[in-house]
């Protein structure tokens, strides 16, 4: 259960800066290049939350910081967490 939710925060993050970019009139291009950015940002959380001793919380802080940023943000996430 815990991973469907993850995916559609994951989700709803990308298609809310999707729409936001497409509102601000960026191409077509860029938008598709933050979709992938941000799915590869989301898959790195994922991956980390399969290893024993790291716990990236999955609220809505750390999906948008990965979906905006992609793998610097997934590593940004991953030190905040070590500290919360």
């Amino acid at each position: 259960m815990e991973i469907l939710q993850y995916i559609l925060i994951a989700v709803a993050a990308i298609v809310v800066v999707a729409i936001v970019l497409k509102l601000l009139k960026f191409g077509f291009k860029t938008i598709i290049k933050f979709v992938i950015n941000a799915a590869i940002g989301i898959g790195v959380i994922f991956l980390l939350n399969l290893i024993p001793g790291v716990e990236i919380p999955i609220v809505w802080w750390t999906g948008l910081l990965s979906g905006l940023f992609g793998v610097p943000g997934a590593v940004i996430a991953l030190i905040i967490s070590f500290f919360i």
